[in-house]
């Protein structure tokens, strides 16, 4: 896989698959328990995740992108219900990011976001038996609930009653989640992973993958289920019972024929029973609330009109999800705008199988649910260090260093005379002091290739591309460096090097996004200048392995050159 992608959508794929994990492994834990409340248990652990793992990773948008990544990571799963969850987790992550926005990384932006996030459970618990039932499972229940309070002689309007004590319950265990990804985000940020001890429980087995590689997926097919879903709304709602019975049975019955998977919800126990409950309860409020004649025909025929909608909507959507999987589909999204979603996914998959593996049993979760947070999302940052430092064997590094206004760009500007007399062709860019009097006023971006300039950075003006230091960054400078920068890769230039790495690049900012994209491009070899004071932060943040280190105060140019040579032709 080529390293073209963000950092933040590293950061997001790591983030999302720890949050997939979680949901793989204590998800079919919970489910197959059939442990009460076990999406909200879920929902409290993803809170926990993103919440935790922001105290070390402050980027914007990366609960959004993390929640965008487990979402479609649920596709692994042989499940055919994935819409749900999937707009679930992915709305969830997104409240949180939007209260995070509003009141900023504190305790009130993370709590509210949490209650935000886990009585969404609840709201699309309620859109769902509307979208399922249609509008009149609102009726049935208000007038159920009426019926309750004339029986109880009870004054006051109870419909919004059950309700509002389950949104403040989901609210209350949403702020629970909240406190305790504080409390794991704090850990992390005043204790080293090294200093504590937790056991892990690997789980057995190996992870469900929906590869779809026997079915044969149809674009024709897709379009023909949405348009069956379409028609059967319009039957239920303008045709007698006789036609949509008939019809909606039909249509089951070819997408059975064609999916093996279509008629597995209807299958179970629960839907029959739920089926036959909602039917019996709409003709017995039928009865009660609207007396007259045929009231209780009216009220089961009303009931088993809401039951096939239920079916159509449940199968519809799953012979719909199947035909999602076509690798066309997949492969358009790879053209979007999106590019960076496809190779966060390839990260992901690839990641996966190491964070099931550190995912505890449920047990081990509750009886130390702070310790144990903290030692499975401390592989976060050991896995993020992995991937940014694919430097492949091969690519070498080399680091030009010294103090401020040291001389380090005067000696690469040697340097590369010394290297294209020795044929060793070196392209990138330098930064140009621009001087008055002795007062350096800004930085002028210079291509070495064709010895081109361009504003960089500017102290007396306004630019429109931020600020670092005293000096305002020109976004027509930045642009053209990363566009030289990236034209390189892959290209017939032996060595690319970038001028004044520094707190931009170490802030995710500046040249960083083509330091990531250099790494790992086996025809590329990268020389750096940095600052001596942000050496050890550049070798860190991206986990170079052995780089070779030029202190301009105690290496001459030529050494440095022939060492260079050597390196790259060994």
């Amino acid at each position: 896989m080529e390293h073209r992608i963000s950092e933040k959508w590293i950061k997001a794929s790591i983030a999302g698959t720890i949050w997939a994990a979680s949901e793989i492994v204590l998800g079919s834990f919970l489910h197959n328990l059939k442990v009460p409340f076990s999406g909200n248990i879920l929902t409290a652990i993803g809170i926990v995740i993103l919440i935790s793992i922001s105290y070390t990773w402050t980027e914007k948008g990366l609960f959004w992108r993390a929640g965008l990544i487990c979402a479609l990571m649920k596709t692994m799963s042989p499940s055919a219900v994935i819409f749900g969850p999937m707009i679930a987790i992915f709305t969830e992550a997104f409240l949180l990011e939007l209260s995070v926005r509003l009141l900023g990384r504190t305790v009130a932006g993370f709590a509210i976001g949490s209650m935000l996030a886990m009585s969404w459970n609840l709201v699309q618990k309620i859109l769902n038996y509307i979208i399922f039932y249609g509008s009149n499972i609102i009726g049935v229940y208000t007038d159920l609930l009426n019926l309750a309070r004339k029986q109880l002689s009870i004054e006051t309007d109870i419909v919004w009653i059950p309700v509002i004590i389950l949104l403040v319950l989901y609210a209350l265990f949403g702020l629970l989640a909240a406190v305790t990804g504080i409390r794991v985000g704090r850990k992390m940020l005043r204790q080293p992973v090294r200093d504590l001890h937790v056991k892990i429980n690997k789980p057995s087995g190996e992870v469900p993958r929906n590869t779809g590689k026997e079915f044969n997926y149809s674009i024709t097919w897709l379009l023909i289920n949405v348009g069956l879903i379409i028609c059967s709304f319009i039957l239920l709602s303008r045709t007698t019972w006789v036609v949509w019975s008939l019809a909606i049975t039909g249509i089951v019955i070819i997408w059975a024929v064609r999916y093996k998977r279509a008629l597995r919800q209807l299958s179970k126990p629960g839907f029959w029973i739920l089926f036959v409950f909602i039917t019996l309860v709409t003709a017995f409020v039928f009865t009660e609330a609207q007396p007259g004649e045929n009231s209780l025909l009216k009220g089961l025929l009303t009931g088993i009109q809401m039951n096939f909608r239920a079916a159509m909507i449940i199968v519809g959507f799953a012979v719909t999800g199947t035909e999602l999987y076509n690798p066309v589909i997949r492969s358009f999204f790879l053209k979007t705008s999106f590019k960076n979603l496809p190779l966060a996914l390839e990260l992901s998959a690839e990641s996966l199988p190491l964070f099931i593996a550190n995912i505890p049993d449920f047990k081990s979760l509750v009886k130390n649910p702070v310790s144990i947070f903290y030692q499975v999302i401390s592989h976060a940052d050991m896995r993020l260090n992995e991937i940014k430092g694919r430097v492949v064997p091969g690519q070498k590094v080399f680091i030009v260093t010294g103090s401020i206004r040291g001389g380090k760009t005067t000696f690469v500007k040697m340097l590369i005379e010394f290297l294209n007399i020795n044929n060793i062709k070196a392209g990138g860019i330098l930064s140009e002091r621009i001087m008055d009097g002795s007062v350096t006023t800004g930085y002028d971006l210079v291509n070495i290739v064709t010895g081109k300039k361009k504003e960089f950075l500017r102290q007396d003006r306004e630019c429109r591309g931020g600020k670092i230091g005293k000096f305002n960054i020109c976004e027509k400078g930045l642009v053209e460096g990363k566009k030289i920068i990236n034209s390189l890769i892959n290209n017939e230039n032996k060595l690319v090097i970038i001028d004044e790495v520094g707190l931009l690049e170490i802030q995710n900012n500046g040249w960083s996004d083509c330091i990531n994209a250099l790494l790992g491009k086996p025809s590329n070899h990268i020389l750096l200048t940095v600052r001596d004071i942000y050496v050890a932060e550049v070798i860190k943040k991206w986990n170079l392995r052995e780089p070779v280190i030029f202190n301009i105060s105690e290496t001459d140019c030529q050494n440095a050159g022939k060492s260079i040579i050597e390196q790259i032709n060994s």
